[in-house]
């Protein structure tokens, strides 16, 4: 009996994302160029580099949104681009937070978190219900769940589209820029929303411009340039010691900038 335990124990868990190959175009511009990465389940993995770069087209076609010309991706050992595969099935296990919020306007707060675990996941509405407002109250938001989008801060706004990936209680968040259309006074409260997501344990992919929010929170810094991840590593090894000339002059433009 010990050695069937020892042997079971010796099997490893497929990584939470596996990606492979990953190639993307859109015309005639090759926007991801043989993107391989993985992220462990738990792991935190900050995507940075400039502008059209291949951050968000990545993340859009780890969530299905975009198809993609070539190459694997695998969420916990299954080939989730692979042909016949239910398309919303697999997103239910994917949570993504795009830089603008989606709420729906007409909508309060408890109807935005409640309608998909309801629709999609056809939880009774007073399961629906509990588990929102257990969530809201543990971002700070639970005196919100009655109001509207309109009636709330862009920073409010952004932590309900947090919650409301959430609560469909996915086993990896995808997270795009997510503090790019929020004044600064407003970043904190959405960056200290992830942070208590990572304490958590949840996995976790994000594109972000925030240096210094990545340099304390990603177990792991992938540099995308040109649709390749052209250099990762710690953060250490990042943003002390970064080994590519293209990743050098990124962070020398970032530090020159004041923002690391």
């Amino acid at each position: 009996m010990s050695a069937v335990v020892s042997t079971q124990a010796a099997v490893k868990a497929p990584p939470a994302l596996e990606i492979s190959g990953l190639w993307k175009s859109f015309g005639d511009l090759r926007v991801l160029q043989g993107i391989d990465l993985t992220v462990a389940e738990h792991e935190v993995v900050c995507l940075i580099g400039s502008s059209g770069s291949g951050k968000s087209t990545l993340l859009r076609c780890i969530n299905l949104l975009d198809s993609i010309d070539g190459g694997q991706i695998r969420v916990e050992g299954e080939e989730i681009t692979a042909p016949g595969v239910d398309v919303n099935r697999i997103r239910r296990r994917i949570g993504i937070v795009f830089q603008s919020f989606n709420l729906f306007p007409h909508m309060s707060v408890l109807d935005n978190v409640t309608l998909a675990p309801r629709k999609v996941l056809k939880r009774p509405k007073a399961q629906a219900v509990a588990d929102a407002t257990e969530l809201l109250d543990r971002f700070g938001l639970a005196d919100k769940r009655l109001e509207y989008p309109d009636r709330l801060s862009g920073g409010q706004q952004q932590r309900v589209a947090i919650v409301r990936a959430l609560a469909m209680k996915p086993d990896l968040l995808l997270l795009d820029e997510i503090t790019s259309a929020l004044d600064p006074e407003l970043v904190a409260e959405v960056l200290d929303v992830i942070r208590e997501l990572a304490r958590g344990g949840m996995t976790m992919l994000i594109a972000t411009h925030e240096m210094g929010f990545a340099r304390d929170i990603a177990s792991r810094i992938c540099f995308l340039d040109q649709g390749t991840v052209l250099e990762q590593g710690t953060a250490a090894d990042i943003f002390s010691n970064p080994r590519e000339p293209r990743t050098q002059q990124f962070l020398q433009r970032i530090i020159e900038a004041g923002r690391l």
